[in-house]
């Protein structure tokens, strides 16, 4: 570093500089004009080949610079010039594009939803500062400095370096974890035979256990005497205990919703206290996952219920055996109209409707006399409560209107009649 400082008034120095610097400027601005030319062209779904070329679109700063670097080292040696800093600097560029090129692929192996998607750039920046001061020479006094900070003064010692290895390489061990995890819940899903229910809860469990298991080795490997922070793990512990007692609930709880397969991707289900046919918070179950369940309405909004919830409140699985299910219309009409008449239209009233079954047939009935009026109700089928109950209702409640409206049967409005009664004068 010294003698960095040192030779910076070097004009040879200060030229291999100022073309490395140039060469910065135009591999990052080649990179971002590149991005944002793929980002416009880039199909939504990306195959294989589309995928290959993302993958050179992120690399192509990296790339860039390497070319140029290469380009701007041949004309130093062709003018009998010292290139030592481009030669520093190309090493740099490529294990840039190794590094930057190695995070992709872990990250594509992991799939779009892990957590490394949001974090390649900061991971791939670490990787490369790491390796980068090792080359230079500067790692060695890095370390000094940092293992002379004493995370926990006393017999044991815990410095920073410590801490910082120790996450590194439990880090390691965990994304090792997680990659052989994704390869077993890949492969589990080409497996036709095995209930998609139970295929989701081994590949779960797999998930959980590999990348525990993955934390303890990376523990053990890395050398941490657990015994200096038995202190602070036992409050740890306390604390989390307390505080964790609600996420191993819902975790339990959604190991038992796939284990007994009351609730499974494609259902159709309803929150309510009521039984029957109540459409209220109705939605499809888009994904099982470990801490909750996804449900889809028909207005298109996602809800993250709880796994817990559903094992301790009631839930209508419209679909659990049989998508079937019944359908009651209300209906009332006044005394002076003919009931038959009446329970006619409404068997009428659903001729047509491609989603009524006729198997079971529709069924008028009268149900009550009630103070203002006769009490009928249509029951009726049908077999894709997916698609919505409500739609149904209505086109059924739309048609009886036009045909009692046709009849001259009328729905009576609930009346109270008062009548005033005075007092006769006494003779």
């Amino acid at each position: 570093m010294q003698q960095f400082f040192t030779n910076l008034g070097d004009p040879r120095l200060l030229t291999q500089l100022l073309a490395i610097a140039v060469t910065i400027v135009v591999a990052v601005f080649a990179g971002h004009a590149i991005a944002g030319f793929w980002k416009r062209r880039a199909p939504p779904r990306l195959p294989w080949q589309a995928l290959l070329v993302d993958g050179l679109v992120r690399l192509a700063p990296a790339l860039i610079a390497t070319l140029l670097l290469l380009a701007i080292q041949a004309v130093f040696a062709g003018v009998a010039v010292d290139s030592g800093a481009v030669d520093l600097a190309l090493r740099l560029a490529s294990i840039l594009v190794l590094v930057r090129a190695g995070v992709f692929l872990v990250g594509q192996l992991l799939g779009p939803r892990s957590w490394l998607s949001g974090w390649e750039a900061q991971v791939t920046g670490f990787i490369w500062l790491v390796v980068a001061f090792q080359l230079v020479g500067w790692f060695s006094a890095i370390e000094s400095t940092l293992d002379a900070i004493d995370l926990l003064p006393g017999k044991a010692q815990f410095s920073l370096w410590s801490l910082l290895k120790s996450l590194v390489v439990i880090t390691g061990f965990v994304l090792v974890g997680s990659l052989i995890a994704r390869a077993i819940e890949q492969r589990l899903m080409k497996l036709e035979s095995v209930a998609l229910t139970t295929r989701v809860g081994i590949a779960k469990f797999s998930h959980f256990f590999l990348v525990g298991l993955g934390a303890l080795l990376g523990v053990n490997a890395a050398g941490v005497d657990l015994t200096a922070l038995t202190l602070l793990t036992g409050a740890i512990g306390i604390g989390l205990g307390f505080g964790l007692q609600a996420i191993t609930s819902n975790f339990v709880s959604g190991f038992v919703l796939l284990l007994d397969k009351s609730i499974k991707p494609g259902d159709v289900i309803s929150f309510t206290g009521l039984t029957g046919t109540n459409s209220e918070n109705f939605g499809w179950v888009q994904e099982l996952r470990g801490r909750c369940v996804v449900v889809r309405d028909r207005d298109g909004v996602e809800t993250l219920v709880p796994n817990q919830n559903l094992i301790t409140s009631t839930v209508i699985n419209w679909s659990y055996s049989d998508r079937k299910v019944r359908l009651k219309l209300p209906v009332r009409i006044s005394y002076r109209d003919d009931p038959e008449l009446a329970l006619e239209l409404l068997r009428r009233a659903v001729d047509g409707n491609p989603r009524v079954l006729q198997e079971p047939a529709p069924a008028p009935r009268l149900m009550q006399f009630s103070d203002y009026g006769m009490d009928l109700e249509l029951r009726f089928w049908i077999a894709d409560p997916q698609n919505g109950v409500n739609n149904v209702r209505s086109e059924v409640n739309r048609r009886i209107w036009r045909l009692f409206r046709d009849a001259g049967i009328t729905i009576p409005v609930a009346q109270h009649e008062v009548r005033m009664l005075h007092d006769r004068p006494a003779p």
